[in-house]
C-alpha cells in the first residue's frame, strides 16, 4: 500500500473536497451527494469527515451554517 493509497490520505483528500464544497456554500447534504455522484465517495464517508470537521471547528461551522440557512 503507497502513501496515496492510505486511509490517511483517502480522509485527507474527501476533506479537500469538501473544503471545495464549502466554497461553493453548499449544503452538508448537497455536499454527500456531489461527492457520491462525482468523486465516488461512499456517503457514510463523506457525513464521517464533515462531522468530524464540524467537532474541530464548531465555531466556523456554526457560522457557516447561520449562513447558509439564512440564504435558502
Amino acid at each position: 500500500m503507497s502513501d496515496s493509497d492510505s486511509p490517511a490520505s483517502y480522509i485527507h483528500t474527501v476533506q479537500h473536497l469538501i473544503e471545495k464544497c464549502l466554497i461553493f456554500h453548499m449544503t452538508k447534504e448537497e455536499c454527500i451527494d456531489a461527492l457520491s455522484k462525482h468523486a465516488n465517495i461512499k456517503p457514510v464517508i463523506t457525513s464521517i469527515v464533515w462531522k468530524e470537521l464540524e467537532k474541530e471547528n464548531r465555531e466556523f461551522f456554526e457560522g457557516y451554517s447561520d449562513q447558509i440557512n439564512s440564504k435558502q
